[in-house]
């Protein structure tokens, strides 16, 4: 509760935005009225849904509009290891160790010294054990119990996230034997094709980012973390993480496909179709109508969905 307060007292207004978000709330028409007011209030500017324009922008239109069932099994971290399993093969799967339902299901006499703990609808909520024994449960308990309380769709309407069902799994801990730093690597995709690879750096501590496009070539785009300020060297296995992004990204209209390179061999991470919900500053507004140009949306040939139209 104390941790909620501070949230609270830092930023009161999105607080208000947030609740005003569980009564606006059941239709489609309801959802964009709130997606409007939300971005109003986090990105300064009128959200044009008619003829949308840059990154941001689209992403909000996507919550709207591309509604496809898959995507609710993509963005769950334990039904999407079926997709990764059929698409590109299960020997990109991080081991699983467990899936339950409650944390006081788990029972950490069956798990390894090491490993992972994460939500399946979740972002950010993971619990690291790298030695069992002087494992902090109770904290792990508070974390977890908050990442199952936490509903994407209720405070930024990401769709995808709306019935994916709150569980928690337990996923081998990986440790790379060179001793280099474990790194995500994210590849923004556009219908099918990777475009920029997201490098981010330094993650147990303060998370830096860094974006190249696919020839490798830094490009200062800044979008949630700053830059580390390192030089990178291509990684070994750039080809193959964006072979697998290209096979994981197929016919979908934009995705984020995340892998962990670790001892000269490819991990699948998640997939992503809102990349921070459509609502992070761009600190040149150049590169937002960039990423946005190539997301292309049917304007002229919007479905009817739930009865409404745009």
């Amino acid at each position: 509760m104390g941790d909620l307060l501070k949230r609270f007292q830092k930023t009161p207004d999105l607080y208000f935005i947030y609740a005003l978000g569980r009564i606006l709330y059941g239709t489609l028409w309801l959802d964009k009225l709130y997606l409007k007011i939300l971005f109003r209030y986090r990105i300064g500017k009128t959200l044009n849904l008619k003829n949308p324009k840059t990154y941001n922008e689209k992403i909000q239109w996507l919550k709207l509009y591309d509604r496809d069932p898959l995507y609710t099994k993509l963005v769950d971290k334990y039904e999407v290891r079926k997709f990764v399993a059929k698409t590109i093969g299960e020997e990109y799967l991080i081991p699983l160790l467990g899936v339950w339902d409650r944390f006081e299901d788990i029972d950490f006499n069956q798990l390894p010294n090491q490993f992972v703990l994460k939500c399946t609808h979740d972002s950010g909520g993971i619990v690291i054990c790298k030695d069992k024994s002087i494992f902090d449960i109770n904290k792990a308990r508070k974390k977890i119990n908050r990442s199952l309380k936490r509903n994407y769709y209720r405070n930024t309407r990401e769709w995808a996230y709306k019935n994916v069902k709150p569980r928690i799994i337990a996923e081998k801990y990986l440790v790379d034997e060179s001793g280099e730093e474990v790194k995500d690597y994210k590849f923004m995709c556009y219908h099918g094709q990777p475009k920029t690879l997201d490098i981010i750096s330094n993650r147990e501590i303060e998370p830096k980012s860094d974006m190249f496009d696919m020839n490798f070539n830094w490009i200062p785009v800044k979008l949630d973390y700053e830059h580390s300020g390192k030089v990178f060297q291509k990684p070994i296995g750039f080809e193959k993480m964006i072979e697998l992004s290209k096979k994981l990204s197929k016919n979908l209209t934009h995705v984020r496909c995340d892998f962990y390179h670790i001892n000269g061999k490819v991990y699948f991470g998640e997939m992503t179709f809102y990349q921070c919900s459509g609502l992070e500053k761009f600190r040149n507004y150049e590169h937002d109508v960039m990423f946005g140009s190539w997301i292309h949306l049917p304007l002229k040939n919007l479905k009817r969905i739930n009865g409404v139209y745009e």
